[in-house]
């Protein structure tokens, strides 16, 4: 094992040691480098004004990610390139595109968040060019206080051409796995599943470090100290993703944004509730498997995984065994994971002839919000009769839950209203939920009847508009 970090800084070779494992890559930034582009707006990874790019290798070819450089923890640098806003600029001192086009198009008032904009901008240009809807995707985890989005959107959809292709840079090729010690902390990163395991058996007290879009908040916000730390960023073999003729098996470290493009073609819905957690910078650290590990009872995915009658494998040294996701959770942030154990894969059955699957996310803005309530349904019908249903709930109770009592509600019963209206009975039964700053007790009964309607209409009226944008 090894105690030095190594990366690129723009291109500038860096070689850490005696770092605390812990520390945010922005106040490395600030603090270490002087490098000040990158702002601190929120500290949570929801106002993007630190936004930089971290380059890595994919499929061989730099691939140019836009991420919150204030949750992200200094060990993710290993073996990548670290691009911020003063690494866009030429050597003669000229605007790089993307700066130009904001002044071109007046896309910049008080200029506090603009760095972050130009970051988020500058890794879109290295891909496809993009609509209207990918540039506003792109830029919602970027927030404009007071230049409004028309002007940024409109310099974006100018210089976002399709036709810049990420400058090809030799990324550093540390050897062997890290074990970092720095401010009292410990910190090691593995590189394969056999590694971590032998790890986690070594230290069953560490805090497993995935995507840390939600682990990086317990040390920027609630400001607590991990002792010890284990972070998945180098181990590869954690993130496959791959299909047998009924089943998908996404990798527990794989993010939301290399599980989107297979989640997204057999479950449409699944896509469109994806492209809404967090923002693109979470969406390209946060992982599926750290969004079911942590069991958030408002976490988006397990509603929908729920319906979908996940399971999940276990692993713990060179013990494995399987769960059904809704026998994981057993309380408020409470799962069956073992000391030393973690979640090595979620298999997901592939959708099967006759069956729908729909899901719902319900919150105060339609970008980078936390769900009040979440719901997903898969539904098979036969000749007008419910054959099957599986629901998925989010938001409604401690846990993210599967209603039994309303799936046997429906099942055998012709699909109509009478039938709905007996299930949203059984809905008022199932669930107690509670009142806090997001949304009502009442407000959250109302709006899981009105989705069990809402999947009503959509599965037996086709002419019915129930969504803003389709899905």
């Amino acid at each position: 094992m090894r105690d030095t970090i190594h990366f690129l800084l723009g291109r500038e070779p860096r070689t850490l040691r005696g770092i605390d494992p812990t520390m945010t890559v922005l106040d490395y930034l600030r603090t270490q480098e002087r490098l000040c582009g990158t702002k601190e707006g929120c500290a949570e990874g929801d106002c993007g004004a630190c936004t930089v790019v971290l380059v890595d290798q994919h499929h061989g070819a730099p691939r140019w990610q836009a991420v919150n450089a204030c949750i992200l923890f200094i060990p993710a640098l290993d073996g990548k390139q670290l691009l911020t806003v003063e690494h866009l600029t030429p050597a003669d001192g000229t605007l790089h595109p993307v700066q130009q086009a904001l002044v071109d198009h007046h896309g910049s008032q008080c200029g506090f968040c603009t760095p972050g904009f130009v970051m988020s901008l500058a890794a879109l240009q290295t891909q496809a060019k993009p609509d209207r809807q990918a540039v506003n995707e792109a830029l919602a985890g970027n927030l404009c206080r007071c230049t409004g989005y028309r002007p940024i959107v409109e310099a974006a959809m100018a210089v976002c051409t399709g036709d810049v292709a990420p400058s090809a840079v030799t990324l550093p090729a540390p050897d062997g796995a890290l074990s970092l010690a720095g401010e009292g902390r410990a910190g090691y990163a593995p590189n394969t599943i056999a590694e971590l395991a032998d790890t986690l058996l070594m230290h069953p007290e560490a805090i497993i470090v995935a995507g840390a879009t939600d682990v990086g908040l317990w040390v920027t916000k609630q400001h607590r100290d991990l002792s010890v730390t284990v972070s998945l960023d180098a181990v590869a073999d954690l993130t496959g993703i791959s299909e047998t003729p009924d089943m998908i098996r996404v990798g527990a470290g794989a993010t939301y944004t290399q599980a989107l493009p297979v989640l997204e073609q057999h479950f449409p819905d699944l896509g469109a509730l994806i492209r809404r957690i967090g923002s693109r910078q979470v969406r390209n650290r946060g992982t599926i498997g750290g969004n079911i590990a942590n069991a958030s009872p408002i976490g988006d995915m397990p509603p929908a995984l729920l319906a979908l009658d996940a399971s999940l494998r276990l692993r713990r040294g060179r013990d494995t065994r399987t769960v059904k996701l809704d026998a994981f959770f057993t309380g408020y942030r409470r799962t069956v994971l073992q000391p030393s154990e973690f979640i090595e894969r979620i298999d997901i059955p592939k959708p099967r002839p006759a069956e729908t699957f729909r899901t719902y996310k319900i919150s105060k803005r339609f970008d980078q919000d936390i769900s009040a309530v979440c719901a997903a349904f898969r539904l098979t019908l036969e000749d007008g009769v419910v054959r099957d249903i599986r629901i998925g709930f989010g938001g409604m109770a401690a846990t993210p839950a599967r209603p039994a009592a309303v799936e046997q509600a429906l099942i055998g019963r012709p699909w109509n209203e009478t039938t709905v209206r007996a299930g949203q009975v059984a809905l008022d039964e199932a669930f107690t939920p509670l009142s806090d700053m997001r949304a009502s007790a009442v407000y959250r009964r109302t709006v899981a009847r009105n989705l069990l309607m809402k999947l009503y209409l959509e599965t037996s009226q086709t002419a019915a508009a129930t969504r803003l944008v389709p899905a």
